[in-house]
């Protein structure tokens, strides 16, 4: 099963969508920077509360859908 491949670069601070492995697994991200092969760095809170930083594919970050207030 192949998912289209994505054209967005989001840059540094943006704020985006990342869908992890199983797709129930959103989470919502700040991108802090462009790793190496295809990747990024980005910063999400934790499950206790802290935040940590990971490095996910780009193919995996989509942009936020707009809010109620936008």
């Amino acid at each position: 099963m192949s998912r289209a491949k994505s054209a967005w670069l989001p840059p540094a601070g943006t704020l985006a969508t990342y869908r992890g492995r199983s797709r129930r697994s959103l989470r919502n991200v700040r991108v802090l920077a462009e790793a190496s092969a295809g990747r990024m760095v980005v910063e999400a809170v934790g499950r206790q509360g802290v935040l940590v930083r990971l490095t996910v594919k780009q193919t995996n970050l989509a942009p936020m859908q707009p809010d109620l207030f936008d």
